[in-house]
C-alpha cells in the first residue's frame, strides 16, 4: 500500500472517535495490552510525561516539547488530534514520523488488527510508542487522547503527570459533572509518580487529592505555586495558566538538565520547535483573521474574553461543531452583535448548519449557513473590510479545513 492508501484504510476500516464519536471509545484497556505485548512493550522503551486535561493539554504538551528540545533532548511528542496530516501525531523534534514507517507498521501488523479489530487511536499508540523506541529518544512527552484513566496511553509509567483545566466535554463517555470527569482525568496519577495539577477548581480538588494520596504522588497545584515572568510565542491569554502548568512540571522533572535559558528559548520557539497550529493563530492581518481549536464552554470562554479585548469595526464568527457539544452552554458565550457564518465540520460528526443556525437563533446570533467550512470563510472574506475582524472556531475541524 501507499501511504495514501494506507491512511484511507486506517480511517475506513477501523472505529475513530474523531470521526464517529461515541461509538468508536473503547472503555477499556485490553487491546492496547494486548498490542503493547504483540510489540514487545515499547511502552517501556523511554521515559515520558503524561498530560492530560480537558483544556491546555495540547499547548502544555507542545510547550514542554520545546524545551525539552531547546535543552538538547531528542524528544518524542505524541499528541491528537491531526489538523493537516496523520503525521502531525508522531513526532521527534518537531519532525513528523515518516510515510515509509506509517506503511511499513501497517503492514506489519495488519494480521494483527485483522483479528483483534483494534481501535483507530490503539492502532496509532501503539505505532508512535513503537517508534519512539526505536528512534532511541530521551523522553517522549504523551498527550492523553480522550479522559485518562481507560485511554490508550493510560500504559506508560511517566516521569511527571499533568493535568491542565477540568472541563465539560464528552460528558457522555466521562460523566455529567465535574467531578466524574475528574475522576477520569485523574486516572493518569501513578504510584509514586508526581502529578501536576495545572489550576486549582474547588469542583475537582477533592478527586485530585484523593487519588494522589491513595497513589501516594506528590500532589502541586500550579497557579499555587508557581510565580513566573516568562513569555510565551503562543498567543492567547489563556496560555498564561498553561505555562504555569509546564513550569511545575520541569520543577518536578529529575534527571534532566534545564536551564533558564532553554525555558525561554522553549517558549519562545514553540511553534518553529513542535509544528504547533491552531492556538490563536494569525492567518491574516487586513483583515485580522484569527482561528482557535478550543472546542467546550470553558475553552472558548477564554477565547471570546480574548476576542473582546480585539480593536476592530466589525466582528464576522466562521462557526461549526460536531453534534454532541453542549450548544446550549456554549452559544451564549457568543457575542450577539457579529455576524456569523454557519457551516458543517467535513466529518461523519459534524452538526449541520442548518441546525446550528436554529440553534443559535434562540440567543439572538445572526448569520447565514453555508455548505462547507471553505465556503464560509470565504464569504467572511468578501465581507469584511481591512479593519474588520474574523474568528474561525468552533470545532478543531473547522480549524483544521482552513489552516
Amino acid at each position: 500500500m501507499t501511504y495514501s492508501e494506507t491512511l484511507d484504510w486506517m480511517f475506513a476500516q477501523l472505529p475513530m472517535y474523531q470521526q464517529k464519536g461515541k461509538s468508536a471509545f473503547n472503555a477499556k484497556l485490553d487491546n492496547i495490552l494486548d498490542f503493547a505485548k504483540h510489540l514487545g512493550h515499547p511502552e517501556k522503551g523511554f521515559k515520558s510525561i503524561h498530560v492530560g486535561g480537558t483544556n491546555g493539554k495540547g499547548s502544555s504538551s507542545h510547550m514542554l516539547a520545546s524545551i525539552l528540545q531547546e535543552a538538547g533532548y531528542k524528544t518524542g511528542l505524541y499528541t491528537s488530534p491531526h489538523l493537516k496530516d496523520f503525521r502531525e501525531r508522531i513526532r521527534i523534534d518537531g519532525k513528523p514520523v515518516s510515510e515509509n514507517f506509517v506503511v511499513e507498521f501497517i503492514q506489519t501488523n495488519l494480521p494483527f488488527f485483522e483479528e483483534h479489530r483494534l481501535s483507530f487511536f490503539e492502532m496509532t499508540v501503539g505505532m508512535a510508542f513503537t517508534y519512539f523506541t526505536d528512534q532511541k529518544v530521551d523522553i517522549v512527552i504523551v498527550e492523553v487522547g480522550l479522559g485518562g484513566r481507560l485511554d490508550s496511553t493510560n500504559i506508560i509509567n511517566p516521569e511527571v503527570a499533568l493535568i491542565t483545566n477540568i472541563g465539560f466535554d464528552h460528558v457522555d463517555m466521562l460523566g455529567d459533572t465535574l467531578a466524574k470527569i475528574a475522576f477520569e482525568k485523574a486516572g493518569i496519577i501513578k504510584q509514586n509518580i508526581p502529578v501536576v495539577i495545572s489550576e486549582y477548581q474547588k469542583d475537582t480538588a477533592a478527586t485530585f487529592e484523593t487519588m494522589a494520596t491513595l497513589k501516594k504522588a506528590r500532589l502541586t497545584y500550579a497557579d499555587k505555586e508557581i510565580n513566573h515572568a516568562f513569555e510565551t510565542s503562543l498567543l492567547g491569554n489563556y496560555q498564561t495558566k498553561n505555562v504555569k502548568g509546564v513550569l511545575a512540571v520541569l520543577q518536578n522533572l529529575k534527571g534532566f538538565r534545564i536551564k533558564k535559558k532553554h525555558i525561554v528559548d522553549g517558549l519562545r520557539n514553540v511553534v518553529q520547535n513542535t509544528g504547533l497550529m491552531g492556538r490563536w493563530q494569525i492567518l491574516k492581518t487586513a483583515p485580522l483573521v484569527v482561528c482557535d481549536t478550543a472546542h467546550n464552554a470553558e475553552g472558548l470562554s477564554l477565547v471570546i474574553n480574548q476576542i473582546s479585548q480585539q480593536q476592530y469595526d466589525r466582528l464576522h464568527i466562521v462557526l461549526g461543531f460536531v453534534k454532541d457539544k453542549n450548544l446550549e452552554a456554549i452559544l451564549p458565550l457568543f457575542p450577539k452583535y457579529a455576524e456569523y457564518y454557519f457551516c458543517k465540520p467535513n466529518l461523519q460528526r459534524g452538526l449541520d448548519a442548518e441546525i446550528l443556525k436554529e440553534k443559535a437563533r434562540v440567543f439572538e446570533l445572526d448569520g447565514s449557513c453555508y455548505a462547507s467550512v471553505a465556503d464560509a470563510y470565504d464569504a467572511a472574506l468578501q465581507s469584511a473590510a481591512p479593519s474588520d475582524f474574523i474568528f474561525i472556531g468552533g470545532s478543531t475541524f473547522v480549524v483544521a479545513e482552513v489552516v
